[in-house]
């Protein structure tokens, strides 16, 4: 099974990617050991010129890692039909105890990965590469992420056997099974949608602030990843069921099928580009840094945007898939 083409695929863009991560942290260590921009010494010029080398590494894997969260879990919706009880990912991801643990670490991943790109953006922008220390201790922190999340997809891919018996999604979020899917599923409708037409309203209305003043960004990056995990929350809650017209179905992966007209993937697309614009906005709206005196206020505006421009799509196309249909949930 782990020849399996997209398997392959994304194992050998994991371990590239790993590859090039410990080979830019490597980097990122003499960098910021022995970086002085005020000196005109010829270490400090060919680490100038290594910077350069090791940014576009790291952002070619992170731009990796970002994207392959989707082919992770397609492969793993993928596989659903050569395992007895699984019907979506839900059930693949559950044949064996690295699954769930491989993606999770895959969706951190891709978030910080996308973090990471932002401030990398910020920094190339300057003439005196002012966030380059906290963009490496940044990247040193991820690698250790990174390589447990390539390490649990292995264990993951490697450990799968075609005559394991799994479970289906009905079992794994349903309101009678233990676990975290179980209890997102119990969680109540009605306090649900409104927490998730909150969060997204907060998120909005600090985003217009952030727009009108140029102040309150790390309000707004709060208030956009409290919207990011309500969301998510919500897709099991509330939110699937009304795709389905189930009431008891409430799985959070089928959504991303044919059937279903693929309707999760600008779903999860919208919420984590959000969640990476509102990170971003975090880090870098309202730092007085003279070299990005005009970059800095643009940037962190169109991130801004790009935050309430996602979640408040994801709000609509929610809204949409609740009110295009005469199913109702009243009563659960």
């Amino acid at each position: 099974m782990i020849l399996h083409p997209p398997i392959l695929a994304l194992l050998a863009g994991a371990l590239l990617g790993g590859f090039l991560l410990l080979f830019a942290s490597r980097h990122a260590i003499r960098i910021l050991r022995r970086w002085d921009l005020d000196s005109g010494s010829e270490l400090q010029l060919e680490l100038e010129r290594r910077t350069c080398l090791v940014s576009t590494v790291v952002a070619y894997a992170c731009a990796f890692q970002a994207a392959s969260l989707f082919l992770f879990v397609y492969t793993a919706d993928d596989l659903a039909a050569l395992f007895v009880g699984a019907m979506c990912a839900a059930g693949t991801l559950h044949a064996n105890p690295y699954g769930y643990p491989a993606l999770g670490l895959k969706a951190a991943g891709a978030v910080l990965s996308g973090v990471w790109l932002v401030v990398n953006h910020a920094d190339n922008r300057g003439r005196d590469y002012p966030l380059i220390r906290e963009k490496y201790v940044f990247l040193l922190a991820l690698v250790p992420l990174f390589l447990a999340e390539t390490a649990a997809m292995a264990a993951y891919f490697g450990g799968l056997k075609a005559e394991v018996i799994t479970s289906c999604c009905g079992s794994l979020f349903g309101g009678s099974s233990t676990g975290v899917g179980s209890e997102l599923a119990s969680l109540p409708v009605f306090p649900m949608q409104a927490a998730f037409y909150a969060s997204v309203a907060a998120l909005l209305a600090a985003g217009a602030v952030y727009l009108r003043r140029g102040a309150g960004g790390r309000f707004a990056a709060a208030a956009g990843m409290t919207a990011f995990a309500v969301s998510l929350a919500s897709i099991v809650s509330f939110i699937s069921p009304f795709v389905y017209e189930l009431p008891t179905h409430r799985c959070p992966f089928c959504i991303l099928q044919r059937e279903y007209h693929y309707i999760g993937y600008p779903m999860y697309g919208l919420l984590f580009a959000g969640a990476v614009s509102s990170a971003g906005l975090g880090w870098l709206g309202g730092r007085r840094i003279p070299s990005l005196a005009s970059v800095l206020p643009p940037l962190t505006r169109r991130l801004a945007v790009t935050a309430m421009v996602c979640f408040g799509a994801f709000a609509a196309l929610v809204t949409w898939a609740m009110l295009s249909t005469s199913f109702r949930l009243e009563g659960y």
